[in-house]
């Protein structure tokens, strides 16, 4: 199996509004993905890290195969869903590991 995390900052200028509105409509596209990704074994998106925090968002998903999360990448929900993410933030971390 393989993990699939990402840590996204939103951008700085946003306002308070925007950052909520911006983390509710990336979950929701990003976990809409769910049952339609080939291979794909489970995704959650946190947006309720606490103060100590230095990450806005955090999706942690999980992958039968390296290839499946490699079709992932390309497959147009996801990409459709990443485009509006790439949108709305200023950076990103991402760590793959096999379990």
């Amino acid at each position: 199996m393989i993990k699939h995390i990402i840590l996204w900052k939103l951008k700085e200028s946003m306002t308070c509004e925007e950052k909520s509105a911006a983390k509710a409509e990336a979950k929701r596209r990003l976990e809409s993905l769910n049952g339609n990704i080939p291979g794909m074994i489970a995704l959650q998106v946190n947006t309720n890290g606490l103060d100590s925090s230095n990450a806005d968002m955090m999706l942690d998903s999980s992958f039968e195969t390296a290839e499946a999360l490699a079709g992932y990448q390309v497959n147009p929900l996801h990409v459709e869903a990443a485009t509006f993410v790439r949108s709305v933030v200023e950076s990103r971390l991402c760590l793959d590991y096999e379990i």
